[in-house]
């Protein structure tokens, strides 16, 4: 260990981690991942991540473990390793709210909701429901297995996951004060990670609103800024319209992209100064973006930008709703690059082929321009088990069935 960061593990041998639970049961091992972050074995550190994310957030679940390790990781993303402080800040994001920055991501997320939901099956709940069947079991075997699934309910425990996450998720929202400091960090991409967390906590926006907009205003780093405007745009009241509305006219598209997305989002609000003719400058906006192919891209849905502007789409007014964009939603559907789960790949498949290729297929070029942008997308997708599951179709429709065979095709077409 390096003795510098010995004060940011404070209290970390002091929790009784063999008592908490993470996805692999006993959580014993997470303090020593945890003092790895701060060591200077870069392959260790890599490896202490790799077995954070799997334990303490498997797959998107949480659990006792994982609001304990919160505290430690903040004080590590502000003042640990520069080797390591990224990296602990995309696991805090992950922890407080996977996958709701997904779900949400057009309309900022409802803790209050989310609450409510947790609620019915917190240990408060269930602790009476607990005690309920006790008082009636009979069977000497069942009747020791509910004793102890009741006392470790009586302990601060819950079967439910969402629960377990709002447990995750207040963690952080106790350590913002502290990491709302990494706005003004000298690493872009740790201001980056920062903006993009506190679009989810609409708890804090009163302080964070202000600061969101000063960095969208000046930062220099277009990721950055584009970030933070749009996490305006997320947990800001209606009146947040006007500063939102100039960068509409903003010189790089990101920005502009991310001021017609928030855009959106606020319309939605009861009261937000969003007429007709504003609504459809941010429709028009999103339309252009569609058609565009983008050097950088933020963190929201997953990087996957064109994903997010379909869903953007989707969530507006009924008045001006998909019919209205549907050019820009056209637009959208063969750039399936960066889709994460699958869903708009497939989509864009079965809409962009609807019926096998006739035997010969038809030359690149004979193809319509949106099949061709699907096929290029395919051979550049960046999640190779997405193409995978796909093989089976396209096949069936008499495409190239692997990434290399479509990377070969589109390759070979290019230059013909």
């Amino acid at each position: 260990m390096i003795n510098e960061y010995e004060k940011l593990l404070a209290g970390l041998d002091e929790v009784d981690w063999a008592g908490l639970s993470h996805a692999y049961r006993s959580a014993h091992d997470v303090p020593g991942h945890i003092r790895t972050l701060c060591g200077s074995d870069d392959e260790a550190r890599e490896q202490a991540f790799i077995s954070l994310f799997s334990s303490i957030f498997h797959q998107g679940s949480r659990y006792s473990a994982s609001p304990v390790a919160v505290p430690f990781l903040a004080r590590i993303a502000i003042a640990g390793p520069a080797a390591a402080r990224e990296d602990t800040m995309w696991l805090l994001t992950r922890l407080a709210v996977d996958w709701h920055d997904e779900y949400d991501v057009t309309t900022g997320i409802n803790v209050i909701g989310w609450r409510a939901a947790a609620a019915e099956w917190g240990p408060e709940e269930l602790l009476p429901w607990c005690e309920e069947q006790l008082a009636v079991e009979t069977d000497p075997e069942k009747r020791a297995k509910l004793q102890e699934t009741r006392d470790w309910v009586a302990a601060g425990n819950s079967f439910d996951s969402r629960w377990w996450a709002l447990q995750a998720y207040d963690a952080v929202l106790a350590e913002l004060p502290g990491l709302i400091v990494l706005l003004d960090d000298d690493d872009a991409r740790l201001r980056t990670r920062i903006a993009y967390l506190l679009a989810w906590f609409p708890e804090v926006s009163a302080t964070s609103l202000p600061r969101l907009l000063a960095l969208a205003a000046h930062d220099k780093d277009l990721v950055t800024a584009a970030t933070a405007l749009l996490a305006a745009g997320l947990v800001g009241p209606p009146s947040t319209v006007e500063d939102i509305t100039p960068y509409l006219d903003a010189a790089d598209p990101l920005m502009r992209w991310a001021a017609a997305t928030a855009l959106v989002r606020l319309a939605g609000l009861d009261e937000a100064p969003v007429g007709p003719d504003l609504l459809g400058r941010a429709v028009t906006e999103l339309t252009a973006a569609a058609h565009s192919t983008f050097d950088h891209v933020t963190d929201y849905f997953e990087g996957d930008l064109h994903g997010h502007i379909e869903r953007t789409l989707h969530a507006l007014p009924t008045t001006s709703g998909p019919a209205a964009a549907r050019e820009a939603l056209d637009a959208c559907l063969p750039r399936i690059a960066r889709d994460r789960s699958g869903s708009r790949t497939r989509k864009a498949i079965e809409q962009l082929f609807p019926a096998p290729q006739p035997d010969p297929a038809p030359r690149y070029a004979d193809l319509t321009v949106a099949q061709q942008q699907l096929l290029d997308n395919l051979a550049n997708h960046q999640h190779a088990w997405v193409i995978r599951s796909s093989a089976d179709r396209l096949r069936q429709l008499g495409l190239p069935c692997s990434q290399e065979a479509l990377q070969s095709f589109v390759g070979v077409h290019r230059t013909a």
